[in-house]
């Protein structure tokens, strides 16, 4: 084929990139090899690198060319910017040979008439012969062209795709790369547009972008044309499918975030596309269906597959057939050339006495100028990047805690919101510090140390060093080491530590962020409706609830779904090991701070201790938002296929609670019969907290109704020495070392021991004390749940003990 001035697609395959780029040559390696399988891809032809020489040659321009980019120095803007300039108006000014010219259009007309059209229109797109390779993409370093109509102007598209080789980017990029200029050569594409103005495109990864998770499918999705998406204009619909599931026949969209598609492209009738606004109704809409995503993801399955690696792939929607079309791939070059087996660890030197001591949260050391927040209307205020300064934080607090580059707060011990929050989002984070609302000054730079077992925040930043790990050679241990997960977008992330599942999945995160709204206001939200019109502060709670749910009809469905979505990526991230998702375990005081949640939700003096857990499932005005969170464990395992979630009850405490709470599981279909040994063989696991000392003390009578034990030690601490753990000034009472607190955990792990059921601890003591953690396997607990950040530390401190005493036989 060498020495061709023309090939169509069909005639090319991956082998012939140094012919036709890599754009094309991945097309003609889609319809030679995949069109079979069912993946629609148009037909084209590309114009090869050959007769791009072709052209320079005829037109004298390698010398030209070689003179204009001699002079070139990559590293001054204005020289580059003259160069290319250069090197473009030389190829613009050239003149086609005839006999290449009449191949191009007798080609064309040959595509028209595939079509039965007489001019049709076409895409015309740059393949690079370095383009689209495993470590060098290319992408968008030269120009593509779209909706391009008629001999005379497809002529001069093929021209300027040929300029768009030496575009300042180009040269920047081939620069960065080591690619020598004139030896790299431009194919072009010419392929039958699919007509997406009239209906949907977008782009597909085959792993998430952001972190690298290579079980998930990603889709991005727009009205009209997908330039829109490569400019950045707005911001698409987003989709992530399970490929695990998926391959098992699952509907298994895991995430489905609505976009804010407020313009579009579409064909302009001079040639090329227009942008149009797009009526509101419109933007409320997905631009695509759930069949449409999936048939989408299961061709990226299908691509990555055959050619062994993730593919960033570009996809399509014709408005006149409704059928989807691929209509570009190559390898995904981020993630792939990233590694992954490595683990840091934050050092710092410091001789001046810090501004403020508190309880250290995290492994890490942040800085940034500080910006004293008082109360959640100010939160607006706060910009990425700023050190965040308050009294206390809650659920509505986490929009800007993920902004923070730190976060110092007065109040709460090291289970405290903030510190949970700031833990698994990675955030260095100071609590109880007293007063760090009345010393810190709003603008000033401090350095945040979390490096010791006493937060320290110190005036100006101070220099640090990161020490890198590699994790290919740790230690192995017999006990499971799990994660601690709250937040869904910090899953896919903490995949890649050396877990064996997650022990405590947190239902409120997901309620808190994705959903926002109290779940009573969402069941009851059409007989408030009614109401609304003589109660003011109703009517504003129903505004807040349609901005947040728009675009569900049905406010009880947004419930589920999102609260699906939010288990299933927790579950995703982790599969195939257990996931552990714990019910709802809001305090009266968090449910009030939800959108509407003064309507359902009284003032308790002490919310620790008050109405919350297993008591609220069997309350029956409660209990309808308790059937909604099992309608959405249903989804997650049943129409995701997440079979790997298992259940946890927080906090019951009365043996009538474990039997109400079964009861009501199995009316609903979770599980099959009440008491655990009557079960079906593949019912889902249950479990129970064991955070109170009732549950300790009756702890064989709770193992009759659940599959064994989670201990939670922050909430057994603080009700065994008696003491409010969100209290500052006592804070340090509350340590779990404690001997009474370490008696009542031997307890249960022995008595789950002698019935042969799950122990396991997810709260917090194991992350802070390796040496605690030591204890709890001596005494032969099964599992230990631990804070991401712990993990890799306690892991490393576990394999270097010898455990002198042996464990405990069943």
């Amino acid at each position: 084929m060498e020495g061709k001035n023309i090939l169509w697609l069909n005639e090319i395959s991956k082998k012939d990139i140094a012919l036709v780029g890599g754009k094309n040559a991945s097309l003609g390696e889609l319809i030679t090899k995949l069109k079979e399988k069912g993946i629609n891809i148009p037909q084209g032809f590309a114009i090869t690198a050959d007769a791009y020489r072709f052209y320079l040659k005829a037109n004298g321009l390698d010398k030209a060319l070689k003179e204009v980019l001699g002079k070139l120095n990559s590293k001054n803007i204005k020289s580059l910017q003259e160069s290319g300039k250069a090197a473009r108006r030389l190829i613009l000014k050239g003149v086609f040979p005839r006999e290449l010219r009449e191949e191009i259009i007798l080609n064309y007309r040959k595509l028209s008439s595939i079509y039965q059209e007489k001019d049709t229109d076409v895409a015309v797109r740059s393949s690079g012969t370095a383009e689209d390779l495993a470590d060098a993409s290319f992408a968008g370093q030269m120009e593509t062209y779209l909706n391009i109509r008629g001999e005379e102007k497809l002529l001069e598209t093929v021209k300027r795709c040929f300029a768009s080789l030496f575009t300042d980017r180009a040269i920047t990029y081939r620069e960065e790369k080591g690619f020598d200029h004139l030896k790299i050569a431009l194919s072009v594409g010419v392929q039958k547009m699919v007509r997406s103005d009239l209906a949907s495109s977008g782009v597909m990864f085959t792993l998430d972008t952001e972190t690298g998770f290579d079980k998930v499918v990603l889709i991005n999705a727009i009205w009209g044309v997908g330039e829109m998406i490569v400019q950045g204009k707005i911001t698409p619909d987003e989709f992530y499918v399970f490929k695990p599931t998926l391959k098992q026949g699952f509907k298994s969209i895991i995430i489905k975030n609505l976009g804010r598609k407020t313009k579009k492209y579409v064909y302009s009738n001079k040639g090329g596309l227009k942008e149009v606004k797009i009526p509101l109704e419109k933007q409320r809409e997905f631009s695509l269906n759930d069949e449409e995503v999936i048939k989408l993801a299961q061709w990226g399955c299908l691509i990555e597959e055959h050619y062994g690696m993730a593919q960033d792939i570009e996809w399509a929607k014709d408005g006149k057939t409704g059928e989807l079309f691929i209509v570009q791939a190559r390898p995904e070059t981020v993630h792939s050339s990233r590694a992954k087996n490595e683990y840091e660890e934050y050092e710092i030197e410091v001789k001046e006495k810090p501004l403020l001591l508190g309880i250290a949260v995290g492994n890490k050391i942040g800085f940034g100028r500080t910006k004293i927040i008082s109360s959640v209307s100010q939160l607006q205020k706060f910009e990425k990047g700023e050190v965040l300064v308050t009294k206390m934080t809650d659920p509505d607090w986490v929009p800007a805690m993920r902004l923070a580059s730190a976060i110092i707060t007065d109040e709460g011990g090291k289970t405290a919101h903030a510190a949970i929050v700031s833990r698994e989002l990675g955030i260095p984070c100071i609590v109880g510090t007293q007063k760090a609302t009345k010393i810190l000054k709003n603008g000033e730079t401090v350095t945040v140390d979390c490096t010791q077992s006493q937060g320290r925040v110190f005036r100006g930043k101070i220099p640090f060093k990161v020490k890198k790990y590699n994790l290919q050679n740790l230690p192995k241990i017999d006990t499971k080491l799990m994660v601690n997960i709250g937040a869904p977008e910090i899953a896919f992330k903490n995949s890649f530590l050396p877990h064996q599942g997650v022990g405590l999945a947190r239902e409120e995160f997901i309620i808190a962020e994705k959903i926002q709204i109290h779940p009573l206001a969402l069941y009851h939200f059409e007989d408030l409706r009614k109401v609304a019109l003589k109660d003011k502060k109703i009517k504003e709670v129903l505004a807040k609830i349609e901005k947040v749910s728009n675009y569900f009809s049905d406010k009880k469905e947004f419930f589920v779904n999102k609260l699906a979505e939010g288990i299933a990526q927790i579950a995703a991230a982790f599969w195939p090991h257990e996931v552990i998702v714990r019910f709802s375990d809001f305090r009266t005081n968090e449910y009030r701070n939800l959108i509407g949640g003064f309507l359902y939700e009284g003032e308790e003096a002490n919310p620790m201790l008050g109405w919350r857990g297993a008591a609220r499932y069997l309350d029956k005005d409660y209990q309808p938002a308790f059937l909604m969170e099992i309608e959405a464990i249903k989804k997650a395992r049943n129409v995701f296929g997440l079979k790997n979630i298992s259940l946890l009850i927080p906090f019951c405490r009365t043996l009538e609670e474990a039997r109400g709470v079964s009861e009501v599981l199995v009316k609903t279909g979770l599980i099959s019969a009440v008491f655990a040994k009557e079960r079906f063989e593949d019912d889902l696991k249950v479990y129970v907290m064991a955070e109170i000392p009732s549950n300790v003390v009756l702890a064989d009578q709770f193992l009759d109704y659940f599959d064994g034990m989670s201990i939670g030690s922050n909430d057994l601490t603080q009700l065994t020495l008696g003491l409010d753990r969100d209290n500052a000034k006592i804070a340090k009472v509350g340590d779990e070392r404690n001997e009474a607190v370490k008696e009542l955990i031997k307890k249960v792990i022995a008595v789950c021991r002698q019935r042969k059921k799950y122990s396991g601890i997810c709260g917090e003591a194991p992350s802070y004390f390796p040496d605690f953690a030591q204890f709890l396997i001596k005494e032969g607990i099964q599992s230990i749940s631990l804070n991401p950040d712990s993990l890799l530390k306690t892991l490393l401190y576990l394999g270097s003990q010898n455990f002198n005493e042996e464990k405990p036989q069943n």
